[in-house]
């Protein structure tokens, strides 16, 4: 199993910058480079209470991902500039919102005590 999760992990760093930033595409003079926001995430177990799989206890193991697009970068006429993705951006900013607006909320009922 020990082997198994080398393997995965070997793989996913191999795999490393092209998971974040895909092929540049050229459309009518335009580079566009998506970039993303990856994450990975790898377990295994072996056997239980005897310590050996072939004692009738079981082993496995899972793993996931997951790839948030967060823009691109964009080139024309020369210059790069990185466009956003509004919708990541409205996604990640929402609990940051809310987190701030509790804060604010308690600073203000503080002071007016």
């Amino acid at each position: 199993m020990a082997n198994l999760t080398k393997e995965l992990a070997d793989t996913v760093t191999s795999v490393g910058v092209h998971a974040a930033y895909g092929d540049a595409v050229e459309v009518e003079g335009t580079t566009i480079i998506p970039v993303a926001a990856t994450w990975y995430g790898f377990g295994a177990g072996e056997g239980g209470a005897g310590g050996s799989a072939a004692e009738g206890e079981g082993s496995g193991g899972g793993g996931g991902g997951a790839s948030l697009p967060v823009g691109a970068y964009v080139t024309r006429d020369g210059y790069t500039r990185f466009e956003p993705n509004t919708i990541a951006l409205l996604v990640v900013g929402v609990p940051f919102v809310w987190v701030a607006g509790r804060v604010i909320a308690r600073i203000v009922r503080a002071l007016k005590r």
